[in-house]
């Protein structure tokens, strides 16, 4: 096995908590708690929950609740947002919510930051009180004022200098940005923060995006570019094996994208009912890029990848419905990434 010509990265889990067909939404949390729990075990340096509204397949809606319940449950991994979409949220709110969670759980809680909706346009319209349109300067400034609410230093002229968020100023959740684009790529650089990119639903964008980040960077609340690359990824036994397993997760990308969502399809759910050659053409600008095998084809493929891209962080993205199958994935990814060298 040749030495691997990049450094290997670190390895972390975003879940979304699955909901799936038959199953309570109670089963898809504790599923999430317990995938974490044994993230933890597998040595993984954090697990992520993504914000998302109006998806009856998916049940990770409030991060900051679901964030507590898993810090909890564990005992060193790091836990956090991937991401709170800070255009849903007023910026001192979401502040007291990780200043809540720093303070319960020290130096375990990241604060992943995202500005699209998690949603469609109609639940953005109730998530927001009825405003749903953004200027190009409303989610730098929202990110600015949750900033200096966490560190106490908005200026002394400034209106909300008189407010203390309590918990929340002088917490230190471990901020990133997160996009699907330059425009947050550019952003985290200037701010000097880590920069997660979601290549699991914009792999086209992702030389562009990670070129931007590095090229903008300034030292801020980190010294050096820390880029993280969210990737779908699915192993089993065999090649076989983990496209069946992959079945569920593509059944459920094309009904969102057509705008039918609803819950995840069992493994014989998803076989009974495979997507037609137009379906898959349909889904295939993202699917293209999923890393679906076994240990030895997501190694390969993983380095191929690792080699043009160079993140310093790799956070596994890949909705399976089966407990059981999703931490054997884990483990599989876990020892193809061991392999890299």
């Amino acid at each position: 096995m040749t030495e691997a010509s990049f450094p290997r990265p670190r390895l972390s889990l975003l879940e979304l908590a699955p909901v799936v067909d038959g199953a309570s939404f109670g089963d898809a949390l504790r599923d999430t708690i317990a995938t974490a729990q044994e993230a933890e075990r597998l040595g993984y340096e954090r697990v992520w929950v993504a914000e998302h509204h109006s998806m009856p397949g998916i049940a990770s809606s409030a991060p900051a609740v679901l964030i507590g319940q898993i810090a909890a449950a564990t005992d060193s991994i790091r836990v956090g947002s991937g991401g709170v979409m800070l255009p849903n949220h007023q910026p001192l709110v979401v502040a007291e919510q990780f200043g809540t969670l720093d303070a319960l759980f020290p130096n375990r809680i990241d604060l992943g930051i995202g500005r699209a909706p998690g949603t469609d346009q109609l639940t953005a319209h109730a998530l927001r009180g009825g405003k749903v349109s953004e200027s190009v300067d409303d989610f730098p400034q929202a990110l600015a004022h949750l900033r200096a609410f966490l560190r106490d230093d908005f200026p002394a002229d400034h209106p909300y200098a008189a407010i203390t968020a309590t918990p929340g100023t002088g917490s230190n959740p471990e901020m990133w940005l997160l996009g699907s684009s330059t425009f947050s790529a550019k952003l985290a650089g200037l701010l000097g923060l880590g920069f997660a990119f979601a290549r699991h639903f914009a792999p086209q964008a992702t030389l562009p995006a990670l070129t931007e980040y590095r090229e903008n960077f300034r030292p801020g609340d980190i010294d050096s570019p820390n880029a993280m690359l969210t990737v779908t990824v699915i192993a089993a036994d065999t090649d076989e094996q983990a496209q069946r397993i992959a079945g569920p997760a593509k059944a459920s990308m094309y009904r969102v994208r057509t705008g039918n969502p609803g819950r995840m399809l069992t493994f014989d759910q998803a076989a009974a009912q495979p997507l037609t050659a137009d379906q898959e053409q349909a889904i295939a600008p993202t699917t293209a890029a999923w890393i679906v095998g076994s240990q030895d084809t997501v190694r390969d493929e993983l380095r191929s990848l690792l080699e043009r891209t160079q993140p310093q962080e790799l956070m596994i993205a890949g909705m399976i419905p089966g407990r059981d199958e999703r931490v054997h994935s884990l483990e599989l990814i876990k020892g193809a990434v061991d392999q890299l060298g």
